[in-house]
């Protein structure tokens, strides 16, 4: 279970890494939100299950601290997409134009 923990917790660490050369490196603003939106929901919720396995292998884990756990992740499935595409949908309606080759017709 510890290694379970572990693994969970490092593997949202490498999406949140991920998410962030993302947001750095993607050409405009519709990418960096789509890197933004998936990775951060995806690192969120493993490294909540990362803390799960943790309390869970440390015996301390109550039917009350994993109820407010799964609401968690279950705020973030439901709260960081919905988020993510208000930003987008504000973006296209303040003008932010999509990223297109050099070259590319419209």
């Amino acid at each position: 279970m510890e290694f379970a923990a572990y693994f969970f917790i490092v593997m949202g660490l490498i999406f949140f890494l991920g998410t962030s050369i993302g947001l750095l490196r993607f050409p405009d603003f519709y990418t960096r939100m789509h890197a933004a939106g998936k990775g951060d929901t995806l690192s969120t919720v493993l490294i909540l299950l990362g803390c799960i396995f943790a309390v869970f292998f440390q015996g301390h884990l109550t039917l009350l601290l994993s109820l407010k756990i799964l609401l968690i992740i279950i705020f973030v499935f439901i709260g960081s997409p919905t988020a993510t595409h208000a930003m987008m949908d504000s973006g296209e309606r303040a003008g932010a134009k999509p990223w297109k080759k050099k070259g590319e017709n419209k």
